[in-house]
């Protein structure tokens, strides 16, 4: 159990962040799903203007700490790469 004054201030604090964190974390989530949803169902129109959204979340997820700034660039080119994919097939069409 904390007994300096600082530490007490340290585990408050900690919890604060703890849940600002997390609420920023199903934040980023929320936004890739609704682009994957949006790949899954072959809208280009509709994956594209979720990606342009999530993007914004995903950067800022990687510098706040949240996740590696690396995962998130693999994230972003992966999703990139499969909408790309959907308006190919839609042009061969």
């Amino acid at each position: 159990m904390a007994m300096h004054k600082s530490a007490k201030v340290r585990i408050r604090r900690n919890e604060r962040r703890k849940i600002l964190n997390k609420n920023r974390i199903s934040a980023t989530r929320t936004s890739i799903r609704k682009v994957e949803e949006a790949i899954v169902a072959g809208d280009y129109q509709i994956a594209t203007a979720a990606l342009k959204a999530a993007q914004p979340a995903i950067h800022r997820s990687a510098d706040k700490g949240l996740v590696h700034k690396k995962n998130a660039s693999r994230k972003l080119s992966r999703l990139s790469a499969r909408i790309k994919a959907i308006k190919e097939k839609i042009s061969d069409s």
